[in-house]
């Protein structure tokens, strides 16, 4: 798929796929690297083993740095413009130990490295430390999240399922959202090194894995546009 290609589907269905994004080398070397991650307040485990790390990008430098290069990079700012850039990263890994499941939702929370009063942010809230809002929808509108696959990614193991197209109606609330997610759904079965492009309006949910393996998932937040005032993106 060429970048204009990427940059329809992504306008028009809120999503699309980029397959084989990252070569095994490059995965491998993430893996290497996110396993070195000790204890600490940003790394979560369950049963001993690591189901997720928040503040990614400054836990892991490596994963800094491909965020910042090409091909993700230049994904980002071909989709968002020249301004684009890495703004959040979260580790994401169900298995047997950790084998979640999250309702349909939209990504209407942003996570800021500080409080402060800006019009249209609201209501705020912190979690494991770090402070988030709901911003105005204009700011959502001008990001993008990657989601880079570490394994293979299948129904069994907990995929993405997506409602095309949703992104368009702006916010939903929740008596919206239980009326749209009716609508045929999209499973966003991948292999390892594919990476899934997605808006936060996107509605999206997934379930628990039937025969939970590594489902090991690099979220990466994108954004093209400085935050008012004293706000400050936290990475």
């Amino acid at each position: 798929m060429n970048r204009q290609q990427c940059s329809d589907e992504l306008e028009l269905n809120g999503f699309t796929v980029v397959r084989d994004c990252l070569p095994s080398t490059t995965v491998a070397m993430l893996l290497e690297q996110i396993l070195q991650v000790g204890p600490c307040t940003v790394a979560r485990s369950r049963g001993g083993q690591l189901y997720a790390v928040r503040n990614l990008l400054t836990a892991v430098p490596q994963i800094k740095s491909l965020a910042f290069s090409e091909p993700l990079q230049g994904l980002a700012r071909n989709l968002l413009g020249s301004q684009a850039r890495p703004v959040k990263g979260i580790l994401f890994d169900k298995h047997e130990t950790s084998n979640w499941k999250v309702p349909w939702h939209q990504d209407q929370i942003i996570t800021v490295q500080n409080y402060a009063e800006a019009p249209g942010f609201g209501p705020w809230s912190t979690k494991h430390g770090f402070h988030a809002v709901q911003p105005p929808v204009e700011v959502l509108e001008q990001m993008i999240a990657f989601r880079i696959h570490l394994d293979d990614c299948s129904v069994i193991n907990g995929a993405l399922k997506v409602i095309p197209g949703s992104h368009l109606q702006g916010k939903l609330s929740a008596e919206q959202i239980s009326q749209y997610r009716k609508q045929a759904a999209v499973m966003c079965e991948a292999r390892m090194g594919d990476v899934l492009i997605m808006r936060p309006l996107l509605l999206h949910q997934s379930s628990a894995g039937s025969r939970p393996s590594h489902r090991r998932v690099i979220h990466l937040e994108y954004a093209a546009t400085d935050l008012p005032g004293d706000l400050k993106w936290p990475e």
